[in-house]
């Protein structure tokens, strides 16, 4: 979690497993608190959608990538077919 941050507190509703995770994670020493699990959710959130535009971006301005691009391309992150 990012420090010095202005924060601001919230009320949500969330599925009864989402809690249940939440709390899990910061019981294991995993998170350090039900907000700090959230908010690094959140966070990974954010930086997919920014992702996403990126490589919309990319592919606006270039081809879509090749059938062989793209299995190169799982091979090296490591993601299956």
């Amino acid at each position: 979690m990012m420090n010095g941050m202005t924060r601001e507190k919230i009320a949500i509703s969330l599925p009864e497993e989402q809690v249940a995770a939440a709390r899990l994670a910061v019981a294991e020493g995993r998170s350090a608190s039900v907000s700090a699990y959230i908010s690094e959710a959140l966070a990974r959130r954010t930086a997919e959608e920014d992702m996403a535009e990126i490589i919309a971006e990319i592919y606006a301005q270039t081809s879509e990538p090749t059938m062989e691009e793209r299995a190169w391309a799982r091979r090296v992150l490591g993601i299956q077919p």
